[in-house]
Parts: structure tokens; C-alpha cells; sequence
């Protein structure tokens, strides 16, 4: 690409070939350089946060930006379709605008709507929903109940597990997140969303393994021992230590241990991952046990869970706890049930369920999390729970074929949602009652568009599991058509 076009985007038009024809305004190329500066409008917030807003007809997109404000622009990037920039003054600031808790939430992630009132990050977070059903437009969305997003009382300190990337940098021990779009790791004593339990736990593994004189890695050395340091603390404030490394062989490693149980009491059980290489993934295949408990207790609707340090656990307690409540109403369950648990990890939500209906049936691809889930209803005295390793579109028609007619259905998927197949098939099964709960509200909205032929919506319920931050959670009450 030669500099003009890096630095100058046009959108193309097909005018013809008429010089004697003047073109009409609207078909008049949008041109713009890197690091040029405008005024901006902002009209409303995308998906990801960003203040949304429009130069000569073309969409901008500019983080930290609010609607109704007033910015000076500076363009950072641009394509045909959009243009990319950054704030550089704020000419009218948005009554909803705050100061963030956290000093450094304009440097790294996990903060992208630190800067918006609370209140209007719940109205945002219910927009999110509507804006995705009208893309999708399912059968009747447009009287579609979407209730007031369930917020926090206090929703700072609400992450109980934290996974911070840790590494040596002119001669100083670093611990924290990377800065925005970049690979420079900010040094975080505390972080706002985190909870203190956690927190404190990791920052003095941190400093433990400083003392240790253990090598960190090196990402462009491809060189050095520990990577990341990930911490799980419980509602009892014990917790659950990772180590994650680039190789297996761990120099010290027992003068470590001895350290890490002597000076902090509350950790019980810690673990190696061995993730070598320049992987962007946290996790490594393999996870070997150091010292102490296999699993870390967590407390769930009046149910002890056994969590591996791999076993997935939303990160918001007293949201997830919301969550699972809204859920099991919805459902109306009863003792003639039988119901599928879908994506169901370690069980905890089908398990919570288990002594309402006759039958709990859960499918998960991840193996270790069906052992979770086996001990975790053996742990409770569930009887009554069956979970097999599998994916849902594979393994919920292998169940019909064999005469299982289930009458009711809860599925959490990941952010891509349903399968098409495991959506062909709950539309031949049909089972009465149907929970889902959405990640992610665009993938919910195209799911809905498939299944709204067979069932209708009673409700949309938002939940604010990651306050500050753009992500949505959702509880969708179905109930199939008569």
C-alpha cells in the first residue's frame, strides 16, 4: 500500500464516466488523514462501549467517547466503511459522565465504561438487547418484554478470580494488565473491579516469587519461567493458585511452595500449568498439582461445588447468584420434569435444579468439567443427575434417539451461541419450559430468529455480571407456542 493510501482513505463510488455530470454530495468520496482533526457529535454507544458518532455521513467510532457530547477528534485508523479516532477534548461533556474509581482505567481493559454513571450503564446494557432484535427482528420482538437491567448495589470489587501476566522490566517486577492495544503491562497495586480477597493473594505471590529470584518470562526472548499468576478466592476467603509457566522444569520450586503456605494461609492448593511458547492463551494444556486440595469449595444456592482450577465459574458471585435464581423461575419447574442442562460445565446450574425435577441430564465438551460435575452431585447427594462428555448438538439427538423426551431445557452457551444443529434439534424435541442464558445479546437475538417458530418470548431479563465494562449477561424465559 503506498503512503497516500495508508494516510488517506477514499470511499469509492461508482460515478461513471461523465465529466460533463457533477457529482451529488452524497456520492462525494470521504477523505481523511491519520492524526487529522475534527468536531464530532457522538450519538450513541456501540457494542464495545465506544461513542459513536459521524463525519461527512461516515460512522466514527472513538472509545471514552459519550452520547451527546461534544469531542475534538483525532483520527487514529480508517477503512471504506469507518473511521477510528480518539478524544482529544471534550468541547460539551455529558451530564452522565463520571471519574472513574480506578486511576488507570483509561490505560488498560476491563474498564470501558468506568467513565459512565452506573445508572446509564444499565439503561446502555438493556439497549444492547433491543438493538440486537432489531438487526435479527425474531417473530414479535417488537413486543418482546425486556425488563430494567439488574444491577449492583456496589459494583466495584466484584471479580473473585484474577489471572495477571507477570514479568521482570528494567530490572523491576511488574503485576498487572496490559495497556489498551498493546503488549506494555502497567504495574496494578489494586484494580477496582477486582475483589480485595483476590487481590492481596495475588500481589503477594507477586512479591514471593520476586524474592525468589524466580526468571519471568520474556516474550521477545521467548525465554523465562513464570507467565501469568492466576488466583480463585471463595465466599470463605480461601483460594486457589496457579502458576503458569513456559516449561515444566521449575527451578526452587519447593522453597517456593514452602514460602507461598507459610505467608499466605488463605491459599489452598497450588498448581503449575506449562504453557509454552508465545501462545496468546493463557491456559496450557496440562496442569499439575504442587501442593495441597485438588478442588477450592464454593458455596451455590445451598450446594457445595469442588472447583479445579480449570473449571469455569462466572466471576461475579452475587450476580451469578441473580442469575441462577432468575433462571430457576423462570422455569417453573416440578417433580414430573426432566431437564437438560445444556454447556453445563461443572453442573452448577443443573445441580441447583436436580431436587426440583425427576431428572437432570448435562452435556459438556470439556472432560475434567463432567468429572466436576459427577463428584459435585455424588458431594451433595444427588442422585438423580446424569452428565456426559459431549457437545450439545451431538449429544442432546443421541438422547432423543434413544426414547429421552425431555419437557424442559436451560442452555448457557459461550459467546458464539447455539449450534444450528443442537437448534434443529430442540425444535424437533420441543420441551415445554426453556430457559436461555446469553452472553453475548447478538448471538441471542439470530438464535431467537430460528427458534422463535416454535416458541415465544415471555421475557428478556439483563443482568449486570461485569459492571464498568461493555459485556451483557441475559435470562430468556421461552415458552413453546400452543
Amino acid at each position: 500500500m503506498s503512503e497516500r493510501q495508508k494516510n488517506t482513505q477514499t470511499s469509492h463510488n461508482n460515478q461513471g464516466r461523465r465529466p460533463y455530470r457533477k457529482p451529488s454530495r452524497a456520492n462525494q468520496p470521504v477523505e481523511v488523514k491519520i492524526g487529522q482533526k475534527f468536531p464530532l457529535t457522538i450519538k450513541r454507544l456501540g457494542i464495545n462501549g465506544e461513542g459513536i458518532g459521524y463525519f461527512k455521513r461516515k460512522i466514527v467510532f472513538i472509545p471514552g467517547a459519550l452520547p451527546n457530547e461534544v469531542v475534538t477528534a483525532k483520527v487514529t485508523d480508517f477503512t471504506e466503511k469507518y473511521i477510528e479516532a480518539k478524544v482529544v477534548t471534550i468541547r460539551e461533556a455529558s451530564p452522565e459522565r463520571v471519574t472513574p474509581t480506578d486511576p488507570a482505567a483509561d490505560l488498560v481493559g476491563g474498564f470501558e465504561l468506568a467513565h459512565l454513571a452506573y445508572p446509564a450503564q444499565l439503561a446502555f446494557k438493556k439497549d444492547l438487547t433491543q438493538q440486537a432484535l432489531e438487526k435479527f427482528q425474531p417473530q414479535g420482538y417488537a413486543n418482546y418484554d425486556i425488563r430494567d437491567t439488574i444491577g449492583m448495589s456496589q459494583p466495584d470489587h466484584y471479580r473473585n478470580k484474577a489471572s495477571l501476566p507477570i514479568r521482570k522490566i528494567k530490572g523491576e517486577v511488574k503485576l498487572g494488565l496490559y495497556k489498551r492495544g498493546s503488549h506494555d503491562l502497567v504495574d496494578l497495586p489494586t484494580i477496582a473491579t477486582q475483589d480485595e480477597a483476590s487481590m492481596t493473594i495475588v500481589r503477594a505471590v507477586g512479591k514471593i516469587l520476586a524474592e525468589a529470584s524466580v526468571s519471568f518470562y520474556n516474550e521477545v526472548k521467548n525465554s523465562g519461567l513464570v507467565k501469568t499468576v492466576i488466583v480463585r478466592a471463595n465466599q470463605a476467603g480461601q483460594a486457589q493458585l496457579v502458576l503458569v509457566t513456559n516449561q515444566e522444569e521449575f527451578p526452587g520450586k519447593e522453597a517456593i511452595i514452602t514460602a507461598l503456605t507459610e505467608q499466605i494461609p488463605a491459599i489452598t492448593g497450588i498448581f503449575q500449568n506449562i504453557n509454552p511458547g508465545k501462545s496468546s492463551l493463557i491456559w496450557g494444556d496440562e496442569t499439575i498439582k504442587l501442593w495441597g486440595d485438588d478442588y477450592l469449595q464454593e458455596e451455590i444456592l445451598g450446594l457445595t461445588f469442588s472447583l479445579s482450577p480449570r473449571a469455569f465459574l462466572q466471576l461475579n458471585y452475587e450476580q451469578m447468584t441473580k442469575t441462577y435464581e432468575t433462571a430457576i423461575q423462570a422455569l417453573n419447574l416440578n417433580k414430573n420434569d426432566r431437564l437438560v442442562d445444556a454447556y453445563s460445565g461443572v453442573g452448577t446450574l443443573g445441580l441447583s435444579m436436580a431436587f426440583l425435577v425427576q431428572e437432570v441430564r448435562g452435556m459438556e465438551i470439556i472432560p475434567e468439567a463432567v468429572v466436576d460435575a459427577k463428584k459435585n452431585a455424588q458431594d451433595n447427594g444427588i442422585e438423580n443427575a446424569h452428565y456426559e462428555v459431549g457437545s450439545a448438538e451431538k449429544v442432546f439427538p443421541k438422547w432423543a434417539k434413544d426414547g429421552f423426551k425431555p419437557t424442559a431445557l436451560v442452555v448457557d452457551p459461550p459467546r458464539p451461541g447455539l449450534d444450528p444443529a443442537f437448534k434443529k434439534a430442540v425444535l424437533r424435541a420441543k420441551p415445554e419450559k426453556f430457559v436461555y442464558i446469553s452472553c453475548n445479546p447478538s448471538t441471542l437475538a439470530r438464535d431467537l430468529a430460528d427458534l422463535s417458530s416454535a416458541y415465544r418470548v415471555d421475557f428478556i431479563q439483563p443482568i449486570d455480571m461485569f459492571p464498568q465494562t461493555p459485556r451483557w449477561e441475559g435470562v430468556v424465559k421461552l415458552s413453546l407456542k400452543k
